[in-house]
């Protein structure tokens, strides 16, 4: 197992910068993809990831955190990692935890391991409700109850089946990336590890999520998945069984 980091970055370029100098600290290759940003922000990032050794790749326009995943994981295995912690790039992520994510990775490399976020006071209303509405859907399209949260994206990858996924062209690139590429690892016994992690809503942050089309783009991504599960039913059920078999 060779594990390192991939941070997604769009309109937040400072904050990456510090997120990424506290991961790098542990001594792991770092990945920086670069999503389409502004000229000011792509200056920033090059010349930090040239000061500190920190790997960047680009998207030449902005094409969503999926797209972005998606160039740092064919960085990651260029590279040759086969596990790496996405995080991201706004700071509301506790770092704290990343060195335990890691080592549940390491004990568990077939499963995706996934943050479980602990809401504050800061947190807003329709992320919370949000939560609980796909947390119902993906339970339908998995036919399981294991998937505790669709859209924390922290989360360790294994490189390889999470690159087979996004080689596909349907897979949502935005804000249906998280909860898409979850279920889809699930349909391909890849399945989920959830911890708790803190998740913070700093006054003044900057969101890249715009409450009535990300929504629409969600809810959109949970039609197909469904479209999707109807196909592979009894799969998934035959899968079911023998699971519950070797509990």
């Amino acid at each position: 197992m060779k594990q390192g980091f991939i941070i997604p970055v769009y309109r937040h370029g400072k904050t990456a910068c510090v997120v990424a100098d506290k991961l790098a600290v542990l001594g792991l290759p770092v990945i920086l993809a670069d999503d389409g940003n502004d000229f000011q922000t792509k200056i920033q990032l090059e010349e930090y990831s040239k000061k500190n050794g920190i790997e960047l790749v680009r998207l030449e326009k902005n094409k969503g955190k999926g797209a972005a995943v998606l160039k740092g994981l064919e960085k990651a295995k260029e590279m040759g990692l086969t596990h790496v912690l996405q995080i991201d790039a706004d700071g509301q992520h506790d770092d704290k935890r990343v060195a335990f994510f890691l080592e549940e990775s390491k004990k568990y490399p077939d499963k995706i391991i996934c943050g479980y976020p602990e809401f504050d006071e800061t947190a807003p209303r329709s992320r919370v409700n949000g939560r609980k509405i796909s947390i119902f859907w993906s339970a339908i399209v998995t036919l399981s109850l294991e998937i505790k949260d669709a859209l924390c994206g922290f989360r360790v990858y294994p490189v390889e089946p999470s690159l087979r996924i996004l080689k596909n062209p349907f897979v949502d690139r935005r804000m249906g990336f998280d909860p898409e590429i979850l279920a889809r690892l699930h349909w391909r016994k890849v399945y989920p590890a959830f911890y708790p992690i803190k998740v913070i809503y700093p006054s003044g942050g900057i969101s890249n999520f715009h409450a009535v089309k990300d929504n629409i783009r969600i809810s959109w991504t949970f039609t197909r998945l469904c479209a999707g599960m109807l196909l592979r039913w009894p799969l998934l059920i035959i899968n079911k069984l023998k699971r519950g078999k070797n509990k």
